[in-house]
């Protein structure tokens, strides 16, 4: 719309400068005319001049072939390398782009927005809304076979060997032999202390003499004292004995509690030694992972777990967002008090940034090329016309103005010789 005003007031000054050349030709001679005459033809050639000029910017005058005429379309190629090169090297080049990047405070901005933007209610439910629609949306029935294969091959290239070594070396660091060794001694010890037990050890050992095939003296002595106990005397001399070995053995520093630790301890080292049981172990493993029902039991998790998310998004919803406010103090606070976390952390991003700019900084000529070169003639023209035509157009006006006015001087000049 501009450009075609400014053309308007451009042809109308040469159409005035015309009209007015041809009235002065028709008046009869008087100084005055003359004078007027010769700034209407010095208008009306500066006119035609610069209308020449600027249009064979665009294209050929009347559509004659004028050599050095068309001069963007033939000069297609350089103005877009000149164009190119001018946004890469000087406009927008990469050194500038890292200097502005590095004065940009990232986390100050980023903050002093969501502050903004929680402030108002309705901003916070409305990002509770689309969290909401987010996760209710959420294909939970393909994702949870993707994360499934993916915790599978996470799994299987694992070095177990690494893993097992430091699993031994901290349970003996932490103690968790002795741990596990004092549960199952205590335990043992409920187990023994019942009345029960005592009655089933005094069974079993009865049944045990019975059956032994004992002879001479020896065979003697053994029916003697078959016959002289009981299975509630013997469950109980065998329920005593027991009990005092796990006290014993719940004794630190004891001889025999020392030795048991020290088999435990040889036992698990060569366990994390034994290749093949660690391959078997991982293999287990795997078969379980990769197994239908463990990937129902995934999907049941996860659905679950959604469902605990839509339900707190939904209370939350209702409250208008307020811990949403909540926890943007909390990060707030936790960033403030830690001025070199958040250093860090903006200086790696913007040197993400940065790298990025540099390794992509070239596509910003290869864009612009590929735009221009989508274009046919007539879209450059008319883009170019669109941009700088109505400017060029005032060119003609001034042209056709300046004209008239060197006329007048010249004329006078002329008049007064």
């Amino acid at each position: 719309m501009k450009t075609m005003r400014t053309r308007y007031i451009a042809a109308l000054s040469l159409v005035a400068m015309g009209v007015g050349f041809v009235v002065t030709l028709l008046l009869p001679y008087h100084p005055v005319t003359e004078l007027l005459k010769g700034g209407f033809e010095a208008g009306l050639v500066g006119g035609f001049a610069d209308w020449f000029a600027v249009t064979a910017l665009f294209r050929h005058p009347l559509g004659i072939p004028i050599p050095h005429t068309s001069l963007l379309l033939k000069n297609r190629d350089k103005i877009s390398r000149s164009l190119i090169s001018a946004l890469e090297n000087e406009l927008l080049n990469k050194e500038s782009i890292k200097e502005k990047l590095k004065q940009f405070q990232l986390m100050k901005t980023a903050g002093t927005g969501l502050v903004r933007l929680v402030a108002k209610r309705s901003n916070r439910v409305g990002v509770l809304k689309l969290a909401h629609a987010f996760f209710a949306r959420l294909p939970l029935e393909t994702f949870a076979p993707y994360m499934q294969r993916a915790i599978a091959e996470a799994v299987s290239r694992i070095d177990v060997k690494p893993m097992a070594d430091k699993a031994v070396e901290a349970v003996i660091r932490e103690r968790m032999d002795e741990r596990a060794l004092d549960y199952a001694l205590r335990q043992g010890g409920l187990w023994v202390s019942k009345p029960e037990t005592a009655y089933m050890l005094g069974s079993i050992a009865m049944q045990k003499v019975s059956e032994a095939k004992v002879g001479g003296f020896m065979g003697f002595a053994v029916q003697a004292f078959a016959g002289f106990m009981s299975e509630d005397k013997l469950g109980g001399m065998i329920q005593q004995l027991l009990l005092s070995s796990i006290r014993d053995l719940l004794m630190p520093g004891n001889a025999n509690r020392d030795k048991l630790l020290t088999e435990i301890r040889r036992q698990l080292r060569e366990a994390a030694d034994n290749g093949a049981l660690l391959s078997q172990g991982k293999s287990w493993v795997l078969d379980k992972i990769e197994h239908p029902d463990s990937g129902q039991f995934l999907l049941d998790r996860l659905e679950s777990l959604r469902q605990s998310i839509l339900s707190a998004l939904e209370q939350e919803m209702e409250r208008g967002g307020r811990k949403v406010v909540s926890a943007l103090r909390y990060v707030v606070r936790r960033l403030q008090a830690e001025p070199e976390t958040v250093e860090e952390a903006e200086r790696k991003v913007l040197g993400f940034v940065a790298d990025a700019v540099e390794a992509n900084h070239y596509r910003i000529g290869l864009l612009i090329k590929d735009n221009i070169d989508k274009m046919n003639d007539k879209q450059l023209v008319e883009m170019l016309e669109e941009k700088i035509g109505g400017d060029l157009q005032w060119i003609r006006v001034n042209g056709a103005l300046c004209g008239f006015l060197i006329g007048l001087v010249l004329s006078g000049i002329q008049l007064l010789s």
